[in-house]
């Protein structure tokens, strides 16, 4: 299990365009992306009792959750993905998904995912049972990556967080989302066991310090 560090700053719009000029002089755009950017939709998963809201708000060391993500509304390619935090440490591992089986799921329709073989789908399969977790939220943003090889460093500038509010039917086109009111743009550095200082010195803006937010808890607040 390979753990990554992982820091978040609240950032603006002169912020994006200042740190945009950087990155790009330093650092590669993810080649898996065309055009510079791709846009994110994920389905996160919470229990009745709001546990992984709650953790995340008042500042638990060590939470878990999970989430269904895919990119450009293309529904060709979809993963579960489980998420550890462990203070400023993350981990996350994953399992593909077909969209009839991310539909079935969002209905209910689980046992399939005991049955898989796959140890992040039948784990998710007990989180379901034991704690009764179930689709709570969408979350859209778009994202520009940049990659550095030494230290394995990717950073990451999202913007345009919308919610969907109620509506959880993920694959849907026509599942309205909505700007989350007074979000902010946000930088985020990941690396493996070192932050090389060139990298270190391009993300520095003033007076920025790092930051909590989630853009999950923040489109929770609509519930």
């Amino acid at each position: 299990m390979q753990f990554r560090h992982e820091v978040k700053h609240e950032i603006n719009a002169m912020d994006m365009l200042i740190l945009r000029q950087r990155l790009s002089a330093v650092m590669k755009r993810d080649p898996h992306v065309v055009g510079g950017m791709y846009d994110i939709r994920s389905l996160y998963f919470d229990n009745v009792d709001d546990k992984a809201l709650h953790e995340k708000i008042d500042g638990v060391n060590i939470r878990e959750k999970y989430r269904i993500r895919l990119y450009n509304r293309d529904a060709s390619i979809i993963h579960l993905e489980r998420k550890f935090k462990h203070g400023g440490l993350g981990y996350k591992d994953s399992a593909s998904l077909t969209a009839e089986q991310a539909q079935k799921i969002v209905k209910g329709d689980i046992q399939w995912l005991a049955e898989s073989g796959n140890e992040v789908l039948v784990g998710f399969y007990s989180r379901l049972r034991n704690e009764g977790l179930k689709p709570k939220v969408i979350v859209d943003y778009t994202r520009e990556p940049f990659i550095y090889s030494p230290g394995n460093v990717r950073v990451t500038l999202d913007y345009n967080i919308r919610t969907g509010l109620n509506c959880i039917d993920f694959l849907n086109p026509e599942c309205v989302t909505i700007p989350v009111k007074d979000t902010p743009n946000i930088l985020e550095v990941k690396w493996d066991n070192f932050l090389p200082d060139i990298i270190r010195d391009i993300i520095q803006l003033g007076s920025r310090r790092s930051s909590a937010y989630s853009k999950f808890a923040a489109c929770r607040m609509y519930d």
